[in-house]
């Protein structure tokens, strides 16, 4: 087996973050921020397109928060809610393919590289 050149740090940052992707919920919520984009949608919005509201919402965009997905700032009476971390999405599928097929005999399956 080849030794993978990922750090401790990055092993780490990506579990950390999976983590708070561990929820379909969470994943739900993430998922509705990202479709609607760089204006993001108020907190009532984004209960009403994910079936998640109340305190669980609250509980859920506090964890994507803390991992850095997603921001909320308050415009007026509103709270609006955001995925900003694009980079890092990429980062995350990037850390999945990084090695695909390292360990593979077959050359057919380096294809990804």
């Amino acid at each position: 087996m080849k030794q993978s050149p990922i750090s401790d740090h990055d092993l780490a940052l990506a579990a950390s973050t999976f983590a708070a992707l561990g929820s379909e919920q969470r994943l739900a919520v993430l998922r509705s921020l990202v479709r609607a984009g760089t204006d993001g949608l108020t907190i009532g919005e984004l209960g009403q397109r994910t079936g998640v509201t109340g305190s669980t919402l609250t509980h859920h965009m506090k964890i994507l928060a803390q991992a850095g997905l997603v921001t909320q700032e308050k415009q007026g009476r509103s709270i609006i809610c955001a995925a900003v971390a694009y980079d890092e999405l990429r980062a995350l599928s990037d850390f999945l393919l990084r090695e695909c097929c390292a360990d593979s005999p077959n050359p057919a399956d380096h294809a990804h590289d």
